[in-house]
């Protein structure tokens, strides 16, 4: 009984062993190729389980997916021979299974570096054929579409794969050439500032000019209207008075005596001399006299 159980329990592990050296898996990610002492006997193995011969045959798989190749900063020039600090990646996928594993042997690094050296080539030709504003806003979008069709047909051919995408992450300028260009913003600005300033200071001077005239204006009116009032009132007081005094001279000469007094005695200690036979009392005993009758 227990020669049995053992003879059933080697040959199920007998048949293990043989089913994991005949049998393979395939994942839905994934492509493989069949080699047969190294040689390819069967390419581009799609997803699912297959039989292989053991010893005989290995199995390659591959990521079918679309793969990353985030590129190191690298530093161009433009056409009017500025650099440039240029950030990039590359989005690609195997497309011939069998060409790729002959280019690679189907290492991802080995395919990596031969495209990163590719693209390094092409952004240098791409970008000394734009200026400056062109790479940066008015073609960038049509050079990152040149250069992915011109890689494409040249990664498919060598490596086997295909170029999905190609983008430039962001473009910076190098240190040196940014602190030139800083000050020269700078000065720029500075110019455009004083070119500012000088003109509010132009307007400013026309504008207090323009109000010291509009013054001068003004105070002129002002003086010549005050005048004219002035003028009229005067006539009118002539005009006043001298309907007056036609009326009753005698008192126009009385009240006049009296505006002469206020003014000669408009204080405490004036004092006011006259003689006995003077005219004023003349005109005083004259005044009384008709203020008695």
């Amino acid at each position: 009984m227990k020669g049995f159980s053992f003879s059933v329990l080697f040959v199920v592990l007998l048949g293990m062993l043989v089913a994991s050296q005949t049998l393979f898996v395939v994942n839905e990610t994934e492509r493989a190729v069949i080699l047969k002492f190294g040689e390819i006997v069967e390419a581009d193995v799609q997803p699912g389980l297959h039989f292989k011969l053991p010893i005989m045959n290995e199995v390659k798989k591959f990521d079918a997916r679309i793969l990353t190749m985030d590129s190191r900063p690298q530093r161009y020039l433009t056409l009017e021979k500025k650099a440039v600090v240029v950030d990039s990646y590359v989005k690609w996928k195997i497309d011939s299974v069998a060409k790729f594993y002959q280019a690679t042997s189907g290492d991802e690094v080995v395919a990596n570096r031969v495209l990163s050296s590719r693209v390094d080539t092409g952004l240098r030709n791409k970008f000394g054929e734009r200026t400056m504003h062109e790479v940066v806003s008015g073609e960038r979008d049509q050079l990152m579409t040149e250069l992915r069709d011109d890689l494409n047909q040249v990664a498919q051919n060598e490596l086997g794969i295909s170029i999905v995408d190609i983008r430039v992450k962001r473009i910076d300028l190098p240190p040196d050439v940014s602190e030139s260009v800083y000050q020269r913003m700078r000065t720029e600005r500075e110019r455009e500032a004083r070119e500012h300033r000088s003109k509010g200071l132009e307007l400013a001077e026309g504008i207090r000019a323009d109000a010291d005239r509009q013054q001068v204006v003004l105070e002129a009116e002002a003086q010549r209207d005050a005048e004219m009032i002035r003028g009229d009132g005067d006539a009118n007081a002539a005009a006043i008075y001298s309907k007056v005094y036609t009326q009753d001279p005698e008192f126009y000469e009385f009240y006049r005596s009296l505006q002469a007094y206020r003014e000669s005695f408009n204080g405490n200690s004036d004092l006011f001399v006259l003689e006995p036979d003077s005219e004023f009392f003349k005109y005083l005993n004259s005044s009384t006299s008709s203020a008695t009758k």
